[in-house]
C-alpha cells in the first residue's frame, strides 16, 4: 500500500482570501486584522497574484507528483476551520478560517482523510468545528480526531480496500502544541481528541484498534504535538511513538505542528514522522524565522508492505510561493537535504537525491 502523508493544510487567512469565495477578511490577530494584508507581503516578494484563483491553483506541482506517484491513500492535517461562523474563540491570537464554498480547494488534492486534532480546528467556536466536519464529510473526505463528541472524536477512521487490507486513522493532539485544554471533547460535548499520551489514558482508545486490527491492515495515529521552530525532538515523542508500535501494534507516528520538518525514525521497522513541516500556509513574508526555511513543504510517500513495515520513503521537497507548491531549486533541495540528514542522525536515517525527491536510507535493527 503507499500512502500519502504531509503537515499541516492552513488555508485560511491569506489563501482563503485569493479563493473564489473569501470570507469576511476581518481578523483578531495582534498586529494584522485584515486577512487580505498576508497576500500583500506575498505580492511584496514574489508579484502579483492574479485573484480569485481556481481550486487547484495552490497545490501547483504537487498535482503532477501524486499523478506520477499514485498513492492509494492520501492523509493531511487540516488546520483551518472551514467555516462562515463569526464566534471567533476569546483570547485567542491566530483564528484560521475558510469558506466553506471554498472545500472544493480540498477536494481536488484527493484527502481521504483530514486528522483535526489541532490547535486550530476549533478556532471559530464549536458552531464552527460542527460546519468543518459537515463540509468534509459533503465532498467526502473522511475525519479523525474531532466529533459532536467523545466516542465521535476517539473513532477512527477506517478505508477498506478489499484484499489489500484496510488503512485505520486515528487523530490525537497535545496540550504542547498549544490546544486549548477547553477543546477536549467530552460524552456531552464537541472537541478533539487531546491527551496526556499516557499508555493507560490512551489504552481504552487504542485497544479495541489493536484487538480489531486483521492482517494487512495499516494503523496510523496522527498527533499534533510540540512547540514551532525547535529542532529538538522531546524525550516525551519519543517514548510516546515506541508505546504506540510497542504496545498498540501501530505502523504509522504521523507527527505534526513544528512549522519546519523534524527527523525521521524507522523503529522496529516502522516509521516515524516526528514533524512534517507545514504544507500549505500563507506565511510567505513573515520575518523571524527564515533560518528554519518553513518556506520549504516536503510530501512523503510511505510504500508499506503486509506487515505493516515500511519499504521505502519517498520525498519530493517543494516551496510555498504565491500561496502555491513549486518545485523546489537544486541549491534549496541541498539544503533541504542536509537539513534532513542532520534532523536524521539520532536516528540512523538519511537522504539521498532521486533526481527531484529524495529516499530515505535507515539502518536495518
Amino acid at each position: 500500500m503507499r500512502l500519502f502523508l504531509c503537515g499541516d493544510v492552513m488555508t485560511g487567512r491569506g489563501i482563503d482570501q485569493i479563493l473564489p469565495y473569501p470570507s469576511d477578511p476581518q481578523i483578531f490577530e495582534p498586529y494584522v486584522k485584515d486577512a487580505g494584508d498576508y497576500i500583500k507581503l506575498s505580492e511584496l516578494l514574489y508579484g502579483t497574484i492574479s485573484r480569485p484563483v481556481d481550486f487547484s491553483y495552490i497545490w501547483g506541482d504537487a498535482i503532477e507528483i501524486w499523478e506520477l506517484m499514485q498513492p492509494d491513500f492520501k492523509i493531511a492535517n487540516l488546520e483551518t476551520a472551514i467555516t462562515s461562523s463569526n464566534e471567533a474563540w476569546p483570547d485567542k491570537e491566530i483564528n484560521y478560517r475558510m469558506n466553506p464554498q471554498n472545500v472544493d480547494c480540498l477536494s481536488r488534492a484527493g484527502f481521504g482523510c483530514c486528522s483535526l486534532s489541532n490547535n486550530h480546528i476549533i478556532d471559530w467556536g464549536y458552531s464552527g468545528l460542527l460546519e468543518t466536519l459537515s463540509s468534509l464529510h459533503k465532498i467526502g473526505i473522511e475525519t479523525a480526531g474531532a466529533g459532536v463528541n467523545l466516542g465521535e472524536a476517539t473513532a477512527p477512521c477506517i478505508k477498506d480496500f478489499g484484499e489489500k487490507g484496510r488503512i485505520i486513522v486515528l487523530s490525537m493532539g497535545m496540550e504542547t502544541s498549544g490546544i486549548p485544554s477547553e477543546w477536549s471533547a467530552t460524552d456531552k460535548k464537541p472537541g478533539i481528541f487531546l491527551t496526556e499520551g499516557l499508555a493507560n489514558e490512551l489504552a481504552s482508545f487504542l485497544l479495541p484498534v489493536y484487538l480489531n486490527k486483521k492482517p494487512h491492515d495499516i494503523f496510523v495515529v496522527s498527533i499534533h504535538w510540540g512547540l514551532n521552530w525547535v529542532n529538538d525532538i522531546p524525550r516525551q515523542h519519543t517514548k510516546l511513538a515506541h508505546l504506540l508500535i510497542d504496545k498498540f501494534n501501530v505502523d504509522i507516528v504521523h507527527g505534526h505542528s513544528s512549522h519546519h520538518a523534524l527527523g525521521i525514525e524507522i523503529y522496529k521497522g516502522r516509521l516515524v514522522l516526528y514533524g512534517c513541516g507545514d504544507f500549505i500556509t500563507d506565511y510567505e513574508g513573515i520575518s523571524g524565522y527564515e533560518n528554519y526555511r518553513g518556506d520549504i513543504s516536503l510530501m512523503y510517500f510511505a510504500d508499506i508492505d503486509n506487515r505493516g513495515g515500511l519499504q521505502d520513503l519517498t520525498i519530493f521537497p517543494m516551496q510555498m510561493r504565491k500561496f502555491q507548491l513549486n518545485h523546489l531549486s537544486a541549491s534549496d533541495r541541498k539544503w533541504i537535504e542536509n537539513s534532513l540528514n542532520a534532523r536524521g542522525e539520532e536516528f540512523g536515517t538519511s537522504v539521498i537525491q532521486n533526481q527531484n525527491s529524495f529516499k530515505l536510507q535507515w539502518k536495518k535493527k
